[in-house]
């Protein structure tokens, strides 16, 4: 493996990380007016999330920091490209850490229901539109031959895309509740109605990943270079969601909570797997002529030396620290133990 290789899988492994981790507590965010009825249920939820949402987001700058060193001209064409959708993703990631921050700085309930509701709106916005930017990464967007990228709005928003939009917010909801499953006492009200919402939108995620599978099979030719049989990874996807089926039925809430991860683990690497099999990393929809290749898009053979050193030393020291808070704050939460001020 040379070193564009290399650095197009640690892209691939960051931002795999980014959505299993982030993808559960953007879910949780996004539950949290279903689920909360009270102030000690909305401090509980929190909580659950609090010590470790930060240091979740870190993989996204991590993503976003490597492709600029590795790939500038893939960067550069894909941020321009879709620029509106990532100031909005911007905005809403800001307006979510702000939420937390300013949420209990004032004793008035109107205050903490005004920052409930940005937290919210700061978790679903960017887990919809993570998974328009993943569609057109495989559907391909106007490149044109001075490896800009074109059009408007209509060519970012379309079926496909909204459809991958759709499913990447269901599946994060869906994360969120089963790993609410796993932080919450079980004897608790609260894991109660994190049960209900882990099979109601379970049923409405496994609908829209279907879909889109579906769709990505037929209309982009999704499976068709990956070197094994094209129905292989839709039976995968259908094999692991009906897994979380089993395991919430079961009462295996650890095997629900994998098994939602590795339906996102799995849903991001068909996207890079698809890329990497053609040598594409942006296909153009004017001309295949005009799409961003592997090759082309590449930094210097001496910057991605140099990457590989500076890789080799902070991704390491990025995942232990991770493993260690996650070790920390493993206890389960109840709204009557104050959980906020203990845990966040």
């Amino acid at each position: 493996m040379d070193l564009v290789d290399l650095w197009f899988w640690l892209i691939a492994l960051t931002f795999t990380l980014y959505f299993f981790l982030e993808g559960f507590d953007f879910g949780v965010d996004a539950l949290r007016p279903l689920i909360a009825k009270d102030e000690s249920e909305e401090r509980a939820l929190t909580g659950t999330i609090g010590p470790f949402w930060d240091g979740n987001e870190v993989w996204v700058i991590a993503a976003a920091g490597v492709m600029f060193s590795t790939f500038p001209v893939w960067y550069g064409a894909l941020f321009s490209g879709l620029y509106p959708v990532f100031v909005v993703i911007l905005l809403a990631l800001l307006l979510r850490g702000v939420s937390f921050e300013y949420r209990n700085q004032v004793d008035s309930q109107r205050w903490r229901d005004v920052w409930d509701w940005m937290s919210f709106l700061g978790s679903i916005v960017p887990s919809f539109l993570w998974g328009v930017v993943m569609a057109k990464i495989i559907e391909g967007m106007p490149v044109r031959d001075d490896q800009t990228v074109g059009g408007g709005l209509g060519d970012v928003f379309t079926p496909f895309a909204l459809a991958g939009g759709a499913a990447t917010l269901l599946l994060f909801v869906l994360h969120g509740a089963n790993f609410l499953l796993l932080r919450l006492h079980t004897d608790t009200v609260l894991y109660r109605r994190a049960r209900t919402m882990a099979f109601v939108w379970g049923a409405l995620a496994t609908v829209a990943i279907l879909v889109f599978v579906i769709q990505g099979y037929v209309t982009e030719g999704l499976f068709e270079d990956f070197g094994v049989l094209p129905w292989l990874f839709p039976a995968a996807a259908f094999l692991t969601l009906a897994s979380i089926w089993l395991a919430l039925v079961t009462r295996r809430d650890v095997l629900a909570f994998v098994m939602s991860g590795l339906t996102i683990v799995f849903a991001t690497m068909t996207v890079f797997i698809a890329l990497f099999t053609r040598g594409v990393v942006l296909p153009s929809t004017i001309s295949d002529d005009l799409s961003l290749t592997l090759e082309e898009t590449a930094s210097e053979p001496y910057t991605l030396e140099l990457m590989t050193w500076v890789g080799a030393i902070f991704l390491p020291l990025i995942i232990g620290y991770q493993i260690w808070n996650y070790y920390v704050f493993r206890e389960r939460v109840r709204p009557d133990e104050g959980a906020l001020d203990r845990g966040y």
